[in-house]
């Protein structure tokens, strides 16, 4: 949806200029043409002007800018008062006093003075006061209220100002381009459109005019703040300007890092154990092996070896004359076994010696 319609533009008469001889020729690329001695304002750049100026106004006041409304013509002094304090916004509406911007602290002492006579009169402190006292304070204080009751709220400097009458308000235009403030502007046929940044082609005479524009202005004003206020908060950065998401990345890396080294740790002590319990089964094995050997020995030593037979000489038999001497047949020797501990006794010799007997 647009800011403002062509028809909202015609019914306030924002397309009237002012007369054919009273113009500046740097204000011909916004002139559409002209009808009974009246110039006539393209409305199409003055839509396009109102859309750059409400778009820069809303992002200042999104970051935290404040703009200043400045009109102190009849016409437009009721609109420009009426829509600064419906945006909560500083304006000037009475009269522009020289070095407001440019002499700033100078201003301020003003005001603070403006706040302390508020504070006494809000204490009562004028009706214990002599009279022509009294009446020199209270007039002091409306003098103050009427050129600086717009600006009371006014802290420092402000970002922008929005000007209606250029030419009517050439000091506040100079003071801020001399402080390098962007300054956005309701600029006629009659100005000069080369000393403002943000141009807004119209007329600066006509009541509806002014309070159409000065309308726009605010609604810009109060969306910016919408969005600021709406804004998500941003992440919190550390000293050095990383942020605790780009710590923490870090940290894990190295968490995962530390547990991986926990973990090749506990395999190399797995691998350490598998060898430790390798060798024990090695040296368990051993072991049975030498007890095994161990047993065959004491086995071997209980057991007498087998006597060779053929090592032992034959028996010889006394020789007689009924019996003839009867020699033992050689045996071989039989393999030695284990299993047969016990060699035969020779069986001849037996029975030759039981005859004998």
């Amino acid at each position: 949806m647009p800011l403002v319609t062509v028809r909202q533009l015609l019914d306030a008469g924002v397309h009237f200029g002012h007369q054919t001889r009273r113009w500046n020729p740097k204000m011909r690329r916004f002139i559409l043409g002209e009808r009974n001695g009246i110039y006539l304002i393209d409305l199409h750049k003055t839509l396009a002007g109102i859309e750059a100026g409400y778009a820069y106004v809303r992002d200042l006041v999104a970051n935290g800018g404040i703009i200043l409304f400045v009109g102190t013509k009849k016409q437009t002094q009721g609109p420009i008062a009426d829509y600064a304090e419906a945006c909560n916004m500083p304006f000037v509406n009475q009269r522009w006093l020289g070095g407001m911007l440019t002499n700033f602290q100078t201003v301020s002492g003003r005001v603070k003075r403006m706040q302390e006579l508020v504070a006494m009169q809000r204490a009562g402190d004028f009706e214990g006061m002599p009279k022509r006292e009294a009446l020199r304070h209270s007039r002091e204080l409306e003098k103050l209220q009427r050129n600086l009751g717009g600006i009371a709220q006014l802290d420092r400097l402000p970002d922008a100002i929005f000007v209606i009458d250029t030419k009517k308000e050439h000091i506040a235009v100079t003071e801020a381009n001399k402080l390098g403030l962007p300054v956005v502007a309701v600029v006629d046929t009659n100005c000069d459109p080369d000393c403002i940044d943000f141009v807004i082609p119209g007329n600066d005479d006509a009541i509806r005019a002014g309070a159409l524009l000065c309308r726009v202005i605010a609604d810009a004003v109060v969306e910016g703040r919408w969005i600021r206020a709406n804004r998500p908060a941003p992440a919190p950065t550390q000293r050095n300007g990383a942020s605790p998401k780009d710590k923490a990345e870090p940290a894990e890396a190295t968490g995962a890092a530390s547990e991986s080294a926990e973990a090749t740790g506990a395999a190399s002590e797995s691998a350490e154990a598998t060898g430790a319990a390798s060798g024990s089964a090695e040296a368990t094995g051993a072991a049975s092996e030498s007890a095994e050997a161990t047993g065959a020995a004491s086995e071997s030593a209980e057991t007498p070896a087998p006597a060779s037979i053929a090592a032992t000489p034959p028996v010889e038999m006394a020789a007689t004359d009924e019996t003839p001497p009867v020699e033992a047949a050689p045996v071989e020797a039989a393999p030695e076994s284990p299993e047969s501990p016990e060699s035969p006794e020779p069986a001849p010799a037996v029975a030759a010696s039981e005859a004998s007997a």
